[in-house]
């Protein structure tokens, strides 16, 4: 017998050494509002068909949990690659990346439109396979015999990927004679993940999915056209380095011609930001305010410093702004739902003062700005003054710089607005593609670690209240830029692996903080670690390993 605590009923119980989950959720009788999916096993996720041995701590999750709704997604993606292969066997499902509140998705290439008639031909067959409550098998095996059934099934991204990892055994995942792989656990069957809906975007399909906030129903679908074509513009990019996936990217890493792909993808980078500054100096001298936004360790410091030396070269002079400089005194902070100071709602700014102070400095005035002294939390005057001149520019960066809210009094011709964020565009294979939000968690745990003295654990456990900030505050605004700059670099995560792993190491595996470093030390395992010496001075991801030439 084993004793296993399950935090749902705050109660324990003995079980026979040996018991499923499922089964324990089925004695246990437990009232989840909404489908329980997986569970975490002393912080760990694991399927509903893991089986007990020893004492554990016990919580089972919905879709409404983070690890939930990834069981969800990789679950519903299963089955849409699976009815894919029951209809067309040759065809080939591609899962790109998140857009418009769904995923996009190509079939064998993304220049030949998916058909109507193909969507809904697949839409029935997934269908299908959930009322059949198909059961999901997941299966171990060495590494070469799975890589051998992954070949002769044609699927080589998966094969590729298997070869590169250096582990002697895999698991993958069968329903029937189909088989695939999934970084994370899945569902027992299909039956558990009835909703999901397919609708024709672009030359693709958008698979759409539960709305965590609200399960009953699907998430709304947001168009966002700009959002698209920058991911658009970096898939093709990608396509021409020959670089699709992790396997590609890791046998590069082998033959050291990795450092070669750094210098293009920085390269890459300096076009776009120059190309941006042309951009701004084609608008002049109508577009006298340069707007820069995005979610959180997106890099717009160092891109707001590198287009500043962008605009020097096209002949305009930079004037950088800061809107932290607006902030009420802390006293008039607004209180968010918890009763806490919300330093991220858009009257945490003082937008009269903003509003007035712009106008003026539109008009050709000088204006005195203030200072923001956030260690007593109060608004100081230092005698600092700002005008603009015939040539120059005034640049200001902050996660309200979109939203037409923060300057109604500025016409919207005088403000150029600039969209930052890093858009991971390489997936592990075609059916796992990277979180953006990963990416920049990654890049935000190692500069906290290094620059502000906080660890995994306390980076882990801040990180929902910034991505509740961003849905409400940055998201709804994107499309409102006039241009989007995406700051992923190619070979970040194999880099950040070699920082990151360490500072995960350390997070107790007693804590909530634990699942999500797990998480991604598993994830982490996909890349061939290497080396940051080539990465320059000037690199957006110096903002975050150190090293950097700005100040």
């Amino acid at each position: 017998m084993v004793t296993i605590y399950c935090k749902n009923t705050q109660t324990y119980k003995e079980y026979p050494m040996g018991i499923s989950l499922l089964d324990i959720y089925n004695d246990l009788q437990i009232n989840l509002p909404n489908q329980v999916l997986a569970a975490r096993v002393n912080y760990k996720v694991e399927s509903l068909n893991f089986r007990i041995y020893k004492p554990k701590n016990i919580e089972f999750i919905d879709v409404t949990c983070p690890s939930g709704n990834r069981v969800y997604l990789r679950s519903i993606s299963m089955i849409m690659a699976k009815a894919l292969s029951e209809i067309q066997p040759e065809s080939r499902l591609r899962i790109e990346h998140p857009i418009c509140q769904g995923y996009y998705c190509c079939i064998d290439n993304r220049e030949s439109k998916v058909s109507e008639n193909l969507i809904d031909t697949l839409r029935s067959k997934m269908q299908e396979i959930i009322a059949a409550n198909e059961p999901i098998i997941s299966e171990e095996r060495q590494t070469m015999t799975v890589i051998e059934m992954f070949r002769q099934r044609g699927l080589m991204d998966k094969a590729i990927l298997f070869e590169t990892l250096g582990v002697p055994y895999v698991r993958y995942f069968r329903m029937g004679d189909y088989i695939d792989h999934y970084n994370g656990v899945l569902v027992p069957s299909t039956g558990y993940v009835p909703m999901f809906d397919l609708q024709s975007y672009k030359n693709g399909i958008l698979l759409r999915v539960v709305d965590r906030k609200n399960p009953t129903q699907l998430t709304k679908f947001i168009d966002e056209p700009k959002m698209f074509d920058i991911f658009n513009e970096f898939v093709r990019w990608n396509k021409l380095m020959e670089l699709t996936n992790v396997g590609d990217f890791n046998k590069i890493c082998r033959d050291h011609s990795v450092y070669d792909l750094i210098k293009v993808s920085e390269a890459l980078h300096e076009k776009k930001i120059a190309q941006i500054a042309d951009m701004i100096a084609q608008r002049q001298p109508e577009s006298r305010f340069v707007m820069i936004s995005g979610p959180s360790s997106s890099g717009k410091t160092t891109f707001s410093k590198r287009l500043s030396i962008q605009l020097m070269v096209a002949g305009i002079k930079p004037i950088v702004l800061s809107l932290d400089n607006y902030f009420v005194n802390r006293v008039d902070t607004p209180l968010d739902e918890n009763g806490e100071w919300d330093f991220e709602a858009l009257n945490a700014l003082d937008l009269e003062l903003l509003n007035n102070q712009l106008v003026r400095i539109l008009n050709g005035e000088e204006v005195e700005v203030p200072y923001y002294d956030f260690t007593i939390g109060e608004r100081r005057w230092r005698g600092e003054k700002v005008k603009l001149t015939p040539g120059s520019v005034l640049i200001m960066e902050g996660i309200h710089a979109l939203n037409p809210d923060m300057c109604p009094s500025i016409p919207q011709s005088a403000m150029f607005k600039i969209y930052v964020s890093a858009l991971t565009t390489i997936s592990l294979d075609s059916h796992n593609w990277i979180p953006t939000a990963d990416t920049r968690l990654l890049r935000r745990i190692v500069r906290d670690y290094k620059f502000r003295n906080y660890s995994a654990r306390e980076t882990i456990q801040r990180w929902p209240s910034v991505r509740r900030g961003e849905e409400r505050w940055i998201f709804p605004y994107q499309e409102n830029a006039d241009v989007m700059f995406n700051s992923a670099l190619l070979f970040e995560l194999a880099v950040l692996r070699k920082h990151a792993e360490p500072i995960l190491a350390d997070v107790p595996q007693y804590c909530e903080e634990y699942t999500e470093a797990h998480r991604l030390l598993k994830f982490l395992k996909y890349f061939i670690p290497i080396h940051d010496h080539e990465i320059p001075a000037t690199s957006l991801l110096r903002e975050f390993l150190g090293g950097s030439s700005f100040r």
